[in-house]
């Protein structure tokens, strides 16, 4: 009996769905950091780009700037979230073996 190609389809489509379950789950895990302000502010994300830590030196916090605080905090959270949604579409494209467009999440 020949293999049935809507078979295969809808196998090879449940275990993508697992790898992906499996992916955003260690996505949870991976952190990656942004600065800005010569590391006066860091940013901590995981890959499900959600925000993980703000860290600022006492320095910058006593200058008094807080325009060029906050500048600098929203800064550090951009570069954070770019490098996390960067880090899961590599992932992802990885996972999917590039069957997904670039730039779908």
């Amino acid at each position: 009996m020949p293999p049935d190609p809507l078979s295969d389809l809808f196998r090879h489509a449940q275990k993508m769905q697992r790898d992906m379950a499996r992916l955003q789950e260690e996505l949870k895990e991976r952190v990656v950091e942004g600065t800005a302000g010569g590391g006066a502010v860091s940013v901590q994300a995981n890959g499900q780009q959600e925000l993980l830590r703000l860290t600022l030196k006492k320095e910058i916090v006593e200058g008094g700037d807080l325009d060029m605080l906050q500048d600098l905090i929203v800064a550090a959270a951009n570069q954070a979230l770019k490098k996390a949604k960067d880090l899961a579409q590599k992932e992802i494209q990885k996972a999917t073996g590039g069957m997904l467009p670039p730039g779908i999440l």
